[in-house]
């Protein structure tokens, strides 16, 4: 039987009182996401949009069939805006020789944004490269199953595909745009 619970429904050690022989635990409430967050249909028609407050020039990562599917219609989000695209083809995993790669890219090429738009490898790539030069990252999953998009944090494999390390990243992307038309 419980007790009748006191005005103050915590007790010395700071717990939420229920009654002598149990107590809950206080926890502090903490939500951890993206900077910006937009979903909708037809968002990635507006990429180009939401690009030019990050940067000038993005290096856009993609796989060959990925852009088949959207990529005109991104490459044409950035008609008249001011940062253009510079698209690249994702290698499949997202190891620590592709994010080198791409980081050589993104030098060669003078981008100062990275956008990935894919799955998770892609997205955890876009994301790892991002942070190795400090800049923005955005994201622009293609497929619902994983938490890739909004998390902070890189699984990176080996070449051939294995686990090898969690890369812990600092903060979230700067924006994750779900275009619900894709998806």
């Amino acid at each position: 039987m419980f007790d009748k619970p006191p005005k103050n429904p915590y007790n010395e050690k700071g717990n939420i009182y229920q009654s002598k022989e149990q107590e809950v635990s206080t926890m502090a409430g903490i939500l951890i996401s993206p900077s910006k967050y937009v979903q909708g249909a037809g968002e990635l028609k507006k990429l180009g949009e939401y690009a030019e407050k990050y940067g000038k020039k993005a290096l856009v990562l993609i796989t060959s069939s990925g852009f088949k599917r959207v990529g005109e219609l991104v490459k044409g989000s950035f008609d008249g805006k001011g940062a253009e695209a510079e698209f690249n083809y994702f290698n499949g995993e997202c190891s620590k020789t592709e994010i080198n790669r791409l980081i050589g890219v993104v030098e060669e090429q003078g981008c100062d944004m990275v956008i990935g738009i894919g799955g998770g490898k892609i997205l955890d790539t876009a994301k790892a490269v991002a942070y190795h030069k400090s800049m923005p990252v955005l994201i622009c999953p293609t497929i619902a199953s994983t938490d890739a998009p909004c998390s902070a944090l890189s699984v990176i494999y080996t070449d051939e595909g294995v686990f090898e390390e969690y890369l812990f990243l600092p903060a979230n992307p700067n924006l994750v745009l779900m275009d619900t038309e894709v998806i």
